[in-house]
């Protein structure tokens, strides 16, 4: 009997990612961060070959470049995209981005910006950045590397810098459908905005991991999808497709210690 195939928690969680842009169609792809970059990378060349991506500078490509020095690789392009044609697609709503907020509350609403109280803040990070016009107008995603109470808070994030779904926020007249936000991948589990109030919810638990695990790292009550299933695994073509993608394994400095994916095995 065949031994399964080996994979490690960070290449779980770029498949995981890259299954946050399936059938999204032509729309340009950003992935922030090494897992989130791969995760957009991979759905390109696999389930959503429809896909916009750049070479994170000007121009888009027609396939994924590689992080990292690039040796022979020539990137194909395709065309030119700089600033003021991403913002196109960012106000139009042609883009869906996948980011690493320092909070993230019930609703969905994100603070990058500072920890504590705003006008004396325990500490200050880059400002809102483009979050509040990203939020509004295009589809968002989000990474989380270490699934704790300091990153899902109780009640709200300290600063609100990306809009969600907080009924509270929302007064008589104002719309709420450009906001669109879709998965929240983290080191334990998938999670959308399926709950009461379109709140977090929990869709799946990676390898190894329970519902009270999950539960003990998060701030606020929990959702789960009924019977929640298992992470999907990378198949063994999606890990070739990685390693190709991240040639010198900067993925492997993405969680500490570089675990493999199925936390019984820890």
């Amino acid at each position: 009997m065949s031994q399964p195939y080996e994979y490690t928690l960070a290449e779980l969680m770029i498949t995981a990612a890259s299954d946050a842009w399936r059938g999204d169609g032509e729309i340009l792809a950003s992935g922030i961060g090494v897992i989130p970059r791969l995760g957009a990378s991979l759905a390109k060349l696999t389930h959503t070959p429809e896909l916009l991506m750049t070479d994170s500078e000007a121009f888009l490509v027609e396939e994924p470049v590689p992080l990292g020095p690039r040796g022979d690789f020539e990137p194909r392009y395709s065309g030119y995209m700089g600033f003021e044609r991403v913002f196109e697609c960012v106000w139009g709503g042609r883009r869906h981005v996948m980011i690493g907020p320092t909070q993230i509350d019930r609703f969905g609403q994100t603070n990058l910006s500072v920890v504590g109280d705003y006008v004396r803040p325990k500490a200050a990070m880059l400002g809102v950045r483009g979050l509040p016009g990203n939020s509004i107008n295009h589809a968002s995603s989000m990474l989380v590397p270490s699934h704790s109470p300091r990153v899902f808070v109780a009640g709200e994030v300290d600063m609100v810098s990306g809009v969600g779904y907080n009924p509270a926020r929302w007064g008589e007249g104002m719309r709420q459908d450009y906001v669109d936000l879709r998965r929240i991948i983290t080191d334990l589990c998938v999670m959308d905005f399926g709950g009461p109030d379109r709140a977090v919810r929990v869709i799946s638990l990676h390898p190894g991991v329970t519902r009270e695990q999950v539960a003990a790292a998060t701030g606020f009550p929990l959702e789960f999808l009924a019977d929640t299933p298992v992470t999907r695994a990378p198949t063994p073509d999606e890990l070739a497709l990685i390693r190709q993608l991240d040639p010198h394994d900067m993925r492997a400095q993405q969680i500490k210690g570089n675990p493999p994916a199925n936390r019984a095995e820890l």
